[in-house]
């Protein structure tokens, strides 16, 4: 049996956020404290780091799980299914809608029965569920649409990578501009078709690593609001994923039975481009290689980090050509690959 993703989607917003638009923010440190650098050195010194010259924010009246909508609507239309025949709807995201200028998040119903109901899905035996997993949850998403598809539970699920992070960043914290909004979405099915998906592998580390990301206070000291924002331990997690993740993407691809030099491309969350680059060089280096040229395409210069959106988005663009100097060719074997908040490392072997 072969599973296989059979129709992509995105939602990209029209909203762009520029590094100038934060030459106005106050940034702070953690404890409070002012910073003594200019902003314009800030975003320059960020700009090299991570790459980001640009970052994508949604209107105020939309809602992630519309979005996310909009991304699903595309992908059942670029795999010309019936709606009515899908038999899961997962949704993987991190924090609910959260309504613009709100302080709380609203996840009754779940966003999947949300997305359900603006899809005008009739059918109830379509079940829909959300998914917490970090920024690897769509890509978790496909491994459990994998697995419902090989038990026979299912026969084709829509699966969503959805995320509003514009709502849950504090302005005053230096990381709030790495963040950004976006959806992605797949028809994942049984397929006649050679290929599809050969071998996953999932990791949590949680025993010192659980609140490497985390919800937390904002940076302004004298601030009497109760409102949580998107926190992490920047370095922290560079060191964990620099560790782990290559390791765990190495033996994914000796679990397909297929070799380093039969990987065509790696799309990686696009976390930090410095991140994912030495992610790569390493995995790379397991192997006695240097990392080939345009293995891993990047969309995070005019993007962002969207969490869970970034690698079904990313994977999109190339299947439309939307990126440049970057495609995908009938049975190549690319790497999808993750890592977030658990800490939580995923990857899939996939053969297009």
């Amino acid at each position: 049996m072969n599973i296989k993703i059979t129709g992509t989607g995105s939602f990209i917003p029209s909203t762009i956020e520029k590094n100038e638009d934060f030459y106005n923010h106050e940034f702070l440190n953690a404890d409070g404290s002012k910073i003594n650098s200019p902003n314009e050195v800030i975003v320059k010194k960020f700009k090299a780091i991570t790459g980001i010259e640009e970052r994508r924010y949604i209107k105020p009246e939309l809602l992630n799980s519309d979005i996310a909508f909009y991304a699903a609507e595309k992908a059942i239309t670029n795999a010309n299914i019936d709606k009515e025949s899908i038999d899961y709807i997962i949704v993987a995201h991190n924090y609910g809608d959260v309504k613009h200028d709100s302080d709380q998040s609203d996840t009754v119903p779940s966003l999947a029965s949300r997305v359900k109901h603006l899809l005008q899905i009739k059918n109830p035996k379509c079940v829909g569920y959300d998914l917490l997993f970090g920024c690897p949850g769509w890509i978790e998403g496909v491994i459990q649409a994998n697995a419902f598809i090989k038990s026979g539970i299912a026969k084709r699920c829509l699966v969503i990578g959805t995320e509003t992070l514009s709502r849950v960043i504090d302005k005053h914290d230096r990381d709030s501009m790495i963040y950004s909004d976006g959806a992605g979405a797949v028809i994942v099915e049984q397929s006649d078709e050679e290929g599809g998906i050969i071998a996953h592998e999932s990791a949590t580390f949680a025993l010192d690593e659980a609140h490497f990301i985390y919800f937390g206070e904002t940076n302004k000291p004298e601030s009497t609001s109760q409102r949580r924002y998107i926190k992490m331990y920047g370095r922290k997690i560079y060191e964990f994923a620099l560790t782990n993740v290559p390791l765990a993407i190495k033996s994914c691809l000796e679990n397909s039975g297929y070799g380093i030099k039969d990987v065509k491309k790696i799309l990686i969350h696009q976390a930090n481009e410095k991140m994912d680059e030495a992610i790569v060089k390493r995995f790379y280096k397991l192997h006695d290689m240097d990392m080939p040229e345009g293995i891993m395409p990047m969309s995070i210069n005019t993007l962002g980090n969207s969490s869970v959106a970034t690698v079904p988005t990313l994977y999109d663009l190339i299947l439309k050509g939307k990126l440049d100097n970057q495609n995908i060719n009938k049975g190549d074997i690319i790497i999808f690959a993750s890592v977030g908040a658990g800490m939580n490392i995923n990857a899939i072997v996939y053969k297009y």
